[in-house]
């Protein structure tokens, strides 16, 4: 072999070598990250999945246990907070109840707002204390003229009922509600009971409900239950069903009974417009309004009472099984 030869095989040589240098010294790096970082993060996660299971399973002992001794005593709201039935009052008449808004949030519903607008329309309450207020983002033009229609059937029969729309959709449902309540005939009004759409109240829903705020003054909401009207519609309306089983009959009971926090459900419940504006009223920065005023609202005192014997009927439109 000349020298030329040797000369060439140099480079060829060192790239070789400088490569399989380079590749153990990125296995060196790779084995010490792993050692010293990876594997130490990978421990830290597992310990904290393991501690957030250990922290789920004492908090669904903690509610079985609870529940259990609920159902045993019987301790229904009805005796944890003063109850009494509204009765007429010869002297002061329908000035003796509050004054009632209900809010009904719409965006083109145009299966369940007639359901809906009538359920709210037939509430039993003295129709001089009570407004029903439609709050209507619909952008189909055509399920906007059907909504505005219904509602004027319900103003010529008596019905104090206000068909409100808003020029853009800040903020979605949470921006309609705060729209809502800016009305000036909304400083007549103590309370609010909200229901979207898709809900049927029975008649008697404020004569149960209203009861434990006027009683109560430290109580800023009652959350009522959902119950599906047709929850035997598919295989996804049972689970729906069961699953909200779960959450109203264990863990909103177990934070009423225990005088502890929990949520307001965004619908089928009632509250106090006092609370609501204490709290700093509806948020539209989150898609969680609901929670993130009942937070609000519990920091600044304000006491949560959830009534299982309160059934708002839930309607699981048609054709979403097929």
């Amino acid at each position: 072999m000349s020298n030329m030869d040797l000369v060439s095989l140099i480079p060829e040589t060192v790239l070789r070598l400088t490569k399989d240098g380079l590749t153990q010294e990125i296995g060196l790096i790779w084995r010490q990250m792993r050692e010293f970082i990876l594997i130490p993060i990978l421990n830290i996660a597992v310990f904290l999945c393991l501690t957030m299971s250990v922290m789920l399973f004492i908090e669904r002992l903690y509610m079985g246990v609870v529940i259990l001794i609920v159902k045993l005593s019987g301790r229904k709201p009805e005796k944890r907070y003063k109850w009494e039935e509204m009765k007429d009052d010869v002297e002061l008449g329908n000035s003796s109840y509050p004054m009632v808004l209900v809010q009904i949030p719409m965006y083109n519903e145009k299966e369940v707002y007639q359901l809906s607008i009538g359920a709210a329309c037939a509430l039993s309450w003295p129709s001089d204390r009570i407004i029903i207020q439609v709050l209507d983002d619909s952008t189909d033009p055509v399920i906007k003229d059907l909504v505005e229609v219904e509602c004027q059937m319900w103003a010529s029969k008596g019905i104090n009922i206000k068909y409100e729309i808003r020029s853009n959709r800040n903020g979605y449902k949470a921006g309609a509600l705060k729209e809502g309540l800016k009305h000036s005939y909304v400083d007549m009004c103590d309370f609010v009971t909200i229901f979207d759409a898709d809900f049927q109240p029975d008649p008697d829903f404020l004569y149960k409900s209203i009861p434990y705020f006027v009683h109560n003054p430290e109580v800023g909401l009652v959350q009522a239950r959902w119950k599906f009207v047709n929850a035997n519609e598919c295989l996804m309306t049972r689970v729906q069903e069961m699953s909200l089983n779960y959450h109203f009959r264990v863990e909103q009971e177990v934070g009423s009974s225990t005088y502890a926090f929990f949520g307001f459900n965004g619908t089928a419940g009632v509250w106090r417009i006092a609370a609501i504006r204490e709290a700093g009223g509806w948020k539209d920065r989150t898609t969680v309004e609901d929670m993130d005023l009942a937070v609000r609202a519990s920091l600044k005192g304000w006491k949560f009472v959830y009534v299982g014997a309160i059934k708002v009927y839930i309607i699981f439109i048609p054709g979403v099984c097929s």
